[in-house]
């Protein structure tokens, strides 16, 4: 099959498409046939060797945790029946033509929804329902969400606001805050500005936001913090540059302001993934929810893929067709 493979680490140059084995089925798993996998940031960290002590890589890899597809073989003690199922699959090795996946780890993809619109869900989709759940926001709450045109962040414009939220959503540049507006925010400011921090809380009466969602994480995230009000929520998820927002805890008391790391917790378990995964699945297919796919690339264009997120230039998910 034809798989991206990762030999050394280093820029996005390292992704060569090459010609490898077909993987096999193991007991208890599924080989899918994959139509669209997942691109994001985290991979392009990981290509150039950061985070080994989260996640460790032996080399030669093949990067990708997954997407989606139709399953093509089944391992032992695996019903026969699945084969030819639309399914979203999280494993290792989404890169490539085939993937193995744990068979109780699928979702089967509703009617309605095509390939790659269930790929953009497989990660972005479980964190923004984790992150709405941990914010809480509230019926008529002013909720910032930065990086509001990425994939997570464009979930949870539509998501605040389906809760009765007034949202702002703060990106870099004006094709982001376009999609931002047609999300659902009600407010737009450009953080590439100066005075946007400024902005922000002129727009919320000068009191400040109730919550704020971090998809920027370094120095930006720092300064989504200073945008809370008193009394307000906070919580980081972005990793810019591999950096999460350090907040000073002396601040956070002194402002009485709730702090949370949504990546301090790890990865949820399995069960409430799948549980996440079909939710977000419903909601589109129901057209509640709309994932933006912003480009897409076919297999061999991973680097390309991996330049665009770490130049800050894509909108919405990012994709590699297969």
């Amino acid at each position: 099959m034809r798989a991206i493979q990762v030999r050394e680490f280093g820029g996005p140059e390292v992704l060569v498409a090459r010609e490898t084995a077909d993987p096999v089925a193991g007991p208890g798993q599924v080989v899918v046939a994959m139509v669209a996998a997942d691109v994001i940031y985290l991979d392009t960290l990981l290509r150039a060797g950061w985070g080994g002590e989260y996640f460790p890589l032996a080399l030669p890899y093949i990067p990708g945790g997954g997407g989606a597809g139709r399953v093509l073989s089944v391992g032992a003690g695996v019903d026969p029946g699945l084969v030819g199922r639309h399914v979203l699959a999280r494993g290792v090795g989404g890169y490539a033509e085939r993937m193995v996946a744990e068979a109780e780890e699928l979702v089967e993809v509703p009617e309605g929804v095509a390939s790659p619109e269930a790929a953009a869900l497989l990660h972005d989709g479980v964190t923004a329902q984790m992150l709405l759940a941990e914010g809480e926001p509230q019926r008529g709450e002013w909720v910032l969400v930065a990086a509001a045109a990425g994939g997570a962040g464009s979930l949870l414009v539509q998501l605040a606001k389906e809760a009765g939220a007034r949202v702002i959503g703060a990106a870099r540049g004006e094709r982001k805050l376009s999609l931002a507006r047609e999300l659902g925010a009600e407010v737009t400011v450009d953080y590439a500005e100066p005075g946007w921090r400024e902005r922000v809380v002129e727009a919320t009466g000068g009191a400040g936001v109730d919550l704020a969602y971090d998809g920027a994480g370094g120095a930006l995230g720092r300064e989504v913090f200073d945008t809370v009000r008193k009394g307000g929520r906070f919580i980081t998820y972005g990793s810019g540059g591999g950096a999460l927002a350090d907040i000073d805890p002396d601040q956070a008391r002194q402002r009485d302001v709730t702090v949370v790391n949504a990546l301090e917790a790890g990865s949820p378990d399995d069960e409430t993934v799948r549980g996440l995964l079909a939710e977000a699945l419903r909601r589109v297919a129901e057209g509640t929810l709309r994932p933006t796919i912003g480009t897409t690339y076919p297999l061999a264009g991973a680097a390309r893929a991996h330049e665009a997120l770490a130049d800050r230039t894509t909108v919405g998910k990012s994709l590699l067709l297969i």
